[in-house]
């Protein structure tokens, strides 16, 4: 199964989330780190889902990078 996996910097490391997946998440010193970290997690979520007798989500979310100009000023 693919998630996506969003990653930010923060203070102390990165933090990481799974928009398909609310409430699993996960924060680490380094970016590796942090998706190891998140990795488990994802593993330990889907797993507890299952046997509470959920189906876990098809993903739905999905990401792209635009350009912007940010010259104008305006």
């Amino acid at each position: 199964m693919k998630v996506l996996l969003l990653m930010e910097k923060t203070t102390t490391g990165y933090s990481a989330w799974a928009p398909d997946l609310p409430g699993c998440v996960a924060a680490g010193a380094t970016l590796e780190g942090t998706e190891r970290l998140m990795r488990e997690a994802l593993e330990f979520h889907l797993e507890g889902m299952r046997k509470a007798g959920s189906v876990p989500p098809e993903p739905t979310t999905l990401a792209t990078w635009v350009e912007v100009d940010d010259t104008s000023g305006g």
